[in-house]
């Protein structure tokens, strides 16, 4: 899943300072948000500076059970290049996993990726 094209499959990104903007703390806190799997970053392409896609932002916070998702994700061994990928790839569900979690169906989400350990 790492090698999918990030650029492609997300379209909006949010550098540290502009995420920080959203969620009204310092980039610095969206850097420990990414860190404790609150959130995913990873760079879009080559020569990009690394983001945050912007769909995982909810107004003032991260997307509801996506940090649940982010850690199932992490706990089966995806960094977070792979747990963008797979959240923004059709995984059997109706749409996208990310499109999932913005409308509050994030049960099914998760349970598809705790299957990802069987």
């Amino acid at each position: 899943m790492a090698d999918h094209d990030l650029s492609v499959l997300v379209a909006d990104w949010l550098d540290w300072d502009q995420a920080a903007d959203v969620l009204g703390v310092t980039p610095a806190a969206v850097r420990t948000m990414v860190r404790e799997h609150v959130l995913a970053a990873a760079k879009p392409g080559p020569n990009q500076p690394q983001g945050v896609p912007a769909l995982f932002l909810d107004e003032s916070e991260p997307v509801k059970g996506l940090p649940g998702l982010l850690t199932v994700l992490h706990d089966n061994g995806f960094d977070d290049r792979e747990c963008i990928a797979w959240i923004f790839l059709d995984a059997d569900l109706p749409g996208r996993p990310i499109d999932a979690l913005r409308e509050n169906r994030g049960s099914e989400v998760k349970r598809r990726a705790q299957a990802l350990a069987l």
